[in-house]
């Protein structure tokens, strides 16, 4: 008889009650406000950006009512981009992501055998962000950060930035990057909801192809990464990048290896919304390198990431390795 493997996603997106407080009485420490739409709180930052305020962000019980609607046995929590706050002033910041990161650890603590923690840095302040990595570490025992694609304009992959990937790849925990919207968008991006469609996988192809051809991946040898949306336009022009670093010297400058062979360095979400993509991702990546992601509680989600999985003609030791093997592994538990 095969061995039932825990369903786990390492999609899941919280927004801990202890922000929200801290929003509704100091707005504008935070550049944000509340407005009620339709009835119901919605967080509107300066910038115009918002985010609903969801039973499943605060409340652990109604998080693991979702999940068991999905079929989740395990979700990694992790804050909405919406409060990533990387454009606060440092302390303002490092204060945002130990409120927060605490928050998480405490809806954790309320469903242990459910959920697990990823904690938000501060990536304003390098020496504060690689400091509250260590602080979630040793106090809280996560095993995942979620990082955004850029931190003001600049791209993850940027040298800055090696530090706190440098400290995660020590300490063995895997990072999830995440991309998100912030500031003013160019015209042919703020329309249709493009910002979040169309320019969300833009940069996360972006800082991972920055990450290939720059050598970061090379110096990082062991680091996990998750990219998020199944990985944005990357395994489905992973042919171009490497046709480009086979005939251009510029491609070649700075890594010893094509994108092709660096592919399977990061693993995908398999938040896809199509079947015959996510199978092509498989067919690129291999299963080992796929892990759930529904993307709770946005529209935006999956809703059924087992009937999506169920529909690939998956062998059995695939199957399992996506349902949550391959998170397991992430997360360093045994299945």
């Amino acid at each position: 008889m095969t061995r039932r493997v825990k369903s786990v996603d390492v999609h899941s997106h919280v927004l801990p009650l202890e922000m929200i407080e801290a929003i509704r009485a100091r707005p504008r420490e935070f550049g944000m406000r509340v407005e009620i739409r339709g009835g119901s709180e919605t967080f509107v930052r300066d910038d115009r950006h918002s985010t609903p305020v969801y039973a499943e962000f605060h409340d652990a019980d109604a998080k693991v009512e979702g999940m068991d609607r999905k079929g989740i046995d395990v979700s990694v929590i992790s804050v909405t981009p919406v409060v990533f706050f990387y454009w606060l002033e440092p302390e303002a910041g490092l204060s945002a992501a130990r409120l927060m990161n605490d928050g998480i650890a405490r809806m954790v603590a309320a469903h242990p055998d459910r959920l697990r923690g990823m904690a938000t840095l501060p990536m304003q302040d390098i020496d504060a962000a690689v400091a509250e990595l260590e602080r979630v570490v040793m106090e809280h025992g996560f095993r995942s950060i979620e990082l955004g694609c850029r931190v003001r304009g600049e791209l993850l992959s940027e040298p800055k930035f090696r530090p706190v990937l440098r400290r995660a790849q020590e300490l063995n925990v895997f990072v999830f990057a995440h991309p998100y919207v912030a500031g003013e968008l160019p015209a042919d991006l703020d329309c249709f909801y493009l910002g979040n469609l169309a320019g969300l996988p833009l940069d996360t192809t972006l800082m991972a192809a920055h990450l290939m051809f720059g050598g970061a991946l090379d110096e990082l040898s062991r680091l996990d990464i998750v990219l998020a949306h199944g990985g944005g336009y990357l395994p489905y022009q992973i042919g171009r990048l490497a046709h480009g670093y086979k005939v251009r010297q510029e491609a070649r400058a700075h890594t010893r290896h094509s994108p092709a062979a660096l592919l399977r360095r990061f693993h995908f979400d398999a938040l896809t919304h199509d079947v015959a993509a996510l199978r092509f991702l498989l067919e690129k990546a291999g299963a080992d390198r796929v892990v759930i992601g529904t993307d709770a509680p946005f529209d935006m989600a999956e809703d059924d990431p087992l009937g999506r999985l169920a529909s690939l003609p998956l062998s059995d030791g695939q199957r399992q390795r996506i349902l949550g093997l391959n998170a397991m592994a992430l997360l360093r538990e045994e299945p």
